[in-house]
């Protein structure tokens, strides 16, 4: 694949459009697809007004030139001469199927066909092609022109050499890939919803409130962003629905259960910063919690949300999602961590994360904080993991 391959979009929302903008400044002639000629002219607009603040501030020379690789198709059969289609559509199973099946009949056999799923199955997508060996998933991250990572998922179906050909494309575009297993929630996903149900739970409990856990979260735990001020900014429509489905792919492990408090605020409309109101109220004039600022309280707050991630990541690593370093990278460069997590585990010692995670055990007695066996191996050798 060189940059004269033509890329196609379907979906041009937020995640479609920004897709689109990054293959059209990497030099691609590119084709963004919505049935939707409202979403398709508002697209333009915001890309319009997006490059050319990076044009006012020197960062391309030209906004009109990237603008001019993009074609804004209403029609789908424009894109039958794409080299690679990359779906950016609602998170529906069977949305994605049917549109897969129907994409698929209108391009070359050679076309490699891509889903932008952050949590949902490649391959049953796959599946609902003619060759579903060309089908893969491409997960970038919101907003896709400014985040640098992309998770390379291979469906089991997928040939193997598309996979390091993705990765390089990946890069082509300025982008840094990681390669992952189709499991529920891939890396980022899957590795990440601690940060939000176990900060959930420990509001709920009555430990502390959330104000307290964003400010343990970052000024004691060094995040950018607390838990409940992230989904807020997430939106929980999306944020409740990713911890959902992976609670539900998993079969019910109860790790990844949801809570009804955030449920509560879907229910409500509450979605977070878009519509004023989440966990945080962001009415003009609303008033900000204080925290409090006991460093004891925070410090275990901190350490119990922590070691809650790392027993993931290295459960992550233990079942083959993906490699140790593929793992690190993922949870810095796509969520921003202040650390990899097996780097966290090795600084604080195995044996103590093991500690921490026995006495939420047996505190509890629940599954939730069984810890993962590779962590209980490398404790017992006192082995680090990088």
């Amino acid at each position: 694949m060189t940059q004269n391959t033509t890329i196609g979009v379907i979906g041009s929302g937020a995640m479609g459009a920004g897709i689109a903008q990054v293959a059209a400044m990497a030099g691609h002639k590119v084709i963004l697809h919505d049935n939707n000629v409202h979403a398709l002219d508002k697209a333009r607009k915001n890309m319009l007004a997006t490059l050319q603040k990076l044009q006012a501030k020197g960062k391309i020379a030209s906004a009109d030139e990237i603008l001019d690789n993009i074609q804004f198709a209403e029609k789908q059969q424009i894109m039958c001469d794409c080299g690679l289609i990359i779906e950016a559509i609602v998170e529906n199973l069977d949305v994605k199927k049917a549109v897969f099946a129907r994409v698929e009949n209108m391009v070359s056999d050679t076309c490699i066909l891509a889903t932008n799923t952050s949590s949902l199955s490649v391959t049953s997508i796959a599946a609902a092609c003619r060759i579903p060996s060309r089908v893969m998933g491409l997960h970038f991250f919101n907003p896709a022109p400014l985040m640098a990572l992309v998770e390379v998922v291979p469906a089991i179906q997928t040939k193997p050499e598309l996979v390091p050909m993705a990765a390089e494309l990946m890069k082509a575009w300025g982008k840094t890939p990681v390669v992952a297993k189709d499991t529920p929630g891939f890396i980022v996903n899957r590795v990440a919803r601690p940060f939000y149900g176990e900060a959930i739970r420990i509001m709920e409990e009555g430990i502390a409130d959330l104000a307290t856990i964003d400010w343990a979260m970052t000024e004691i735990g060094g995040f950018r962003m607390g838990p409940f001020t992230l989904t807020d900014y997430i939106g929980h429509d999306v944020n409740y629905v990713v911890t959902e489905t992976v609670f539900q792919s998993f079969f019910y492990d109860p790790r990844y259960r949801p809570s009804f408090s955030q449920k509560r605020l879907l229910e409500a409309g509450w979605l977070g910063r878009k519509a004023g109101r989440g966990f945080y109220d962001y009415a003009e004039g609303a008033e900000s919690p204080t925290p409090d600022r006991d460093e004891e309280k925070g410090r275990k707050i901190a350490e119990r949300i922590i070691v809650m991630l790392i027993n993931e990541a290295v459960d992550a690593l233990h079942l083959g999602v993906a490699s140790a370093a593929d793992l690190e990278t993922a949870m810095t460069k796509g969520v921003n961590y202040p650390k990899g997590l097996l780097a966290w585990c090795d600084e604080w010692g195995s044996g103590k994360c093991l500690s921490l995670l026995d006495a939420l055990y047996n505190e509890y007695h629940e599954d939730r904080y069984r810890a993962s066996a590779l962590l209980r191996k490398q404790a017992m050798g006192n082995k680090k993991f990088v």
